[in-house]
């Protein structure tokens, strides 16, 4: 029975934290990142909408909270209901979106922050990756005109050498960005976050 207990546990994780290390399984991780999600921002806006009628007042009312990189597909699944669903234009829905989250930074190594393959995210969420290729776009060019330095763009860019970079689109999505402490907040804007 001991051994059971403990195969059990071992699946459970394996089931929950899929290793990453092969195609299958950055499949399973993705997947998992985008339903858990998707169920969570449609809970929140279906409660507002029962609560509200509309979502004029959306951003008044909620705050969502990306506490590491995982549940960075808030942002873009926020868009998608805002546009696809309740029939909001490009401008005003990320205007919501920007108010609504925030980011929370866990680490400091720019090689240890989540990305994934384009191609991948392409191929398991296209409405998702149409929306983050086009929050990338806007997101250059407001960097481009703000500081005509193409380097900058580029190591700033959601979207670049066929990878997703999932903390770049935190900061392009959320009204404010910290680290799990001061320090730590302030180490992020010296170095991974400096640009």
């Amino acid at each position: 029975r001991a051994m059971e207990e403990k195969a059990m546990a071992e699946v459970i994780s394996k089931v929950l934290y899929p290793a990453d290390n092969h195609q299958e399984g950055k499949s399973l991780r993705l997947r998992q990142q985008y339903f858990l999600v998707s169920a969570s921002i449609q809970d929140i806006v279906q409660r507002h909408l029962r609560d509200y009628g509309s979502l004029e007042i959306f951003a008044e009312n909620n705050a969502i909270h990306v506490n590491d990189t995982h549940p960075t597909l808030a942002i873009p699944e926020l868009m998608r209901i805002m546009l696809d669903e309740c029939g909001y234009g490009w401008d005003d829905a990320y205007s919501v979106v920007e108010q609504v989250c925030a980011y929370t930074n866990h680490t400091v190594m720019a090689e240890a922050l989540e990305c994934w393959g384009e191609d991948l995210f392409k191929r398991l969420l296209p409405r998702i990756y149409q929306i983050v290729k086009e929050i990338d776009n806007r997101f250059r060019k407001k960097i481009w005109d703000a500081t005509g330095d193409a380097g900058r763009v580029e190591r700033m860019a959601i979207m670049s050498n066929g990878v997703v970079r999932m903390a770049n689109l935190c900061v392009a999505g959320s009204h404010c960005v910290n680290g799990v402490s001061a320090l730590h907040s302030d180490i992020l804007k010296d170095t991974v976050f400096s640009d």
